[in-house]
């Protein structure tokens, strides 16, 4: 396998209970709709195969630390306040961002691991940057494995879980099981 690594100042995943939560905490995982956007701003012409992952094999992230942070949200509706004067009700909601955040993405082949290493990747947020070294790494399967951080095993099994719903699929569910190498925090 061909691994390309990114390194970024700081992200964050957004959990995809966000919404319901009071207080969430950035996920120590990326989803299977996360990994088909990284996988289709990396490769435009996967754009139109939804549902599917094509070219990157596997993925592990690691991070430094999390940081709570606080964020003002608004409801989506409006609530009126009197005859002229509509108002959107406002919450707080504290949310962590990774720091220091390190992605390992395993591809193939070598010429998909270089368009890679040539972009720059979110991993959710526009703001949230991540650069790619420029030495592509060449590694089999065992050697990935024993990376440290996280990685979303996606599919069906016994220690799988619903992990959210697919933006890109017709919002079907997804699932997957997590495995956890060595010390997450680098």
């Amino acid at each position: 396998m061909y691994i390309v690594k990114y390194i970024g100042k700081f992200g964050y995943i957004k959990p995809w209970t966000a919404v319901r939560d009071g207080e969430t905490f950035s996920q120590q995982f990326l989803t299977p709709s996360i990994l088909e956007g990284m996988e289709k701003k990396l490769f435009p012409e996967l754009l139109a195969k939804n549902g599917q992952i094509c070219k990157i094999l596997r993925h592990k992230l690691s991070y430094a630390g999390v940081d709570m942070q606080q964020e003002v949200t608004q409801t989506r509706g409006w609530e009126k306040k009197g005859k002229k004067q509509m108002e959107r009700k406002r919450s707080i909601l504290k949310r962590g961002i990774l720091i220091d955040p390190i992605l390992h993405l395993a591809f193939e082949n070598k010429d998909d691991a270089e368009r890679a290493a040539n972009q720059h990747l979110c991993l959710c947020r526009n703001e949230d940057v991540m650069l790619p070294c420029p030495v592509i790494i060449e590694m089999s399967e065992k050697e990935f494995s024993e990376l440290e951080g996280f990685e979303l095993r996606i599919g069906n099994s016994e220690k799988s879980f619903l992990v959210g719903y697919n933006r890109f699929d017709s919002a079907k569910p997804m699932y997957g099981w997590i495995e956890i190498n060595g010390n997450k925090l680098i």
